[in-house]
């Protein structure tokens, strides 16, 4: 599976390396975009899962890496709470 990483900077100016294991990423996030906090959480997670179910179906268990990225997403997002509005802006793609 061809696997990508997405680089994304936070509303607090902190940037983040993300992995997926597939490209299904691109389906969910452009870069040079700026999503809400929440909107960027909700896709990029949905595109990780989708992601981890294609390693599911291709080798017979999910990517560890996949759902590992989700919960720093989330943890991130979390760390901002309310009191840092703003957007996530997705600077690029690597395969």
């Amino acid at each position: 599976m061809p696997e990508m990483f997405f680089t994304v900077r936070w509303p607090d100016g902190s940037a983040q390396r993300c992995y997926s294991p597939s490209l299904v990423v691109e389906e969910y996030l452009e870069p040079g975009v700026s999503y809400p906090v929440d909107d960027f959480v909700e896709r990029s997670c949905a595109a990780l899962r989708e992601g981890s179910e294609r390693v599911r179906a291709k080798y017979g268990f999910a990517c560890g890496n996949a759902l590992g990225a989700i919960e720093d997403i989330r943890a991130r997002a979390a760390a901002l709470g309310d009191s840092t509005p703003g957007e996530v802006l997705v600077e690029g793609f690597q395969r």
